[in-house]
C-alpha cells in the first residue's frame, strides 16, 4: 500500500501490478503449500515396483475458468451480476482479469486506487464497495511417503500446454536432467521456467532458464512483487 500510494502520481499504473505466488515448505517431513494465483505444483509419485510415476496435484488454483472459482466469486458477491464476464471464450474477474487471488493488483483491492490516472481499461464504471481480489493464499499439506519422488513447481505458462501428467512423464523420463539432489531430502524439487516465444506467427513453448534448480532445503518460488 505504501509503495502504490508514493508513486500513485507519478506511477499510477503500478497499482495494476500484480503477481501469482506458489511456495513449498517441508517440516518435519509434512510439506506445506501456499499457493495465490494460478501457479500449481504437482507430486511425482512412484506407483509400487512397477515403475510407473502417478502425477498427484498438491496445490488449488484461484483462476475464473474454474467453476469453483467463479461459484465463490459470486457467493462473496451476490448483487454483482458481472463479478465473472466470458470474454472472448475466457472467463474474466470483471472482464479484466482471470486471476481471484494475486499478490498486488491493489486497482481490484482497494477503491482509491480504481480511478483516474489509472488507465481506462482497469477502472471499473461502478464504484467498488469492497475488496474484489485476495491475497489470501490457500494452503494444503501432505505427509511425505517414501515413494514420493520429485515435485514440480510451475507457472501457468507450463500447464497450459502440459497436463499434470505429461510434465511428471518429462521429469521422470529424463533421469540425466534430474542428477543434482537436495542434502536434506530423499527426492528432488523441480522448478520450471516456461518462455512463450512468437516465431512466424506461431506460438511455441520451450523450457526457459534451467529446468532443475535444487536451491536448499525449503524451495520458495515467486515472481518478486510487494505484498499487499
Amino acid at each position: 500500500m505504501a509503495l502504490v500510494s508514493g508513486s500513485w502520481n507519478a506511477r499510477p499504473h503500478i497499482a495494476s501490478a500484480g503477481t501469482c505466488c506458489l511456495v513449498g515448505v517441508i517440516f518435519q517431513q509434512t510439506l506445506f503449500v501456499a499457493n495465490a494465483g494460478d501457479s500449481r505444483v504437482v507430486l511425482g509419485k512412484k506407483v509400487g515396483n512397477t515403475g510407473g510415476m502417478a502425477a498427484i496435484q498438491l496445490s488449488t488454483e484461484h483462476n475464473a475458468n474454474l467453476e469453483a472459482v467463479r461459484q465463490e466469486l459470486k457467493e462473496l458477491h451476490p448483487h454483482d451480476p458481472q463479478i465473472v464476464v466470458l470474454k472472448h471464450g475466457v472467463w474474466r474477474v470483471k472482464g479484466i482479469i482471470q486471476v481471484s487471488r494475486s499478490i498486488g493488483d491493489v486497482y481490484l483491492k482497494h477503491a482509491q486506487f480504481n480511478r483516474e490516472p489509472l488507465n481506462a481499461k482497469f477502472r471499473l464504471p461502478e464504484p467498488m464497495n469492497m475488496p474484489i481480489l485476495s491475497a489470501n493464499p490457500t494452503i494444503l499439506s501432505h505427509a511425505l511417503q517414501p515413494n514420493d519422488s520429485f515435485l514440480i513447481f510451475a507457472s501457468d505458462g507450463l500447464w497450459e500446454h502440459l497436463s499434470n501428467e505429461k510434465a511428471v512423464d518429462i521429469v521422470n523420463s529424463n533421469p540425466h536432467a534430474v542428477r543434482l539432489f537436495l542434502p536434506c531430502l530423499d527426492f528432488l524439487v523441480v522448478l520450471i521456467s516456461v518462455m512463450v516465444v512468437s516465431s512466424s506467427g506461431h506460438k511455441m513453448h520451450g523450457w526457459g532458464g534451467r529446468l532443475i534448480e535444487p536451491s536448499g532445503c525449503i524451495k520458495n518460488w515467486m515472481r518478486a512483487s510487494p505484498v499487499y
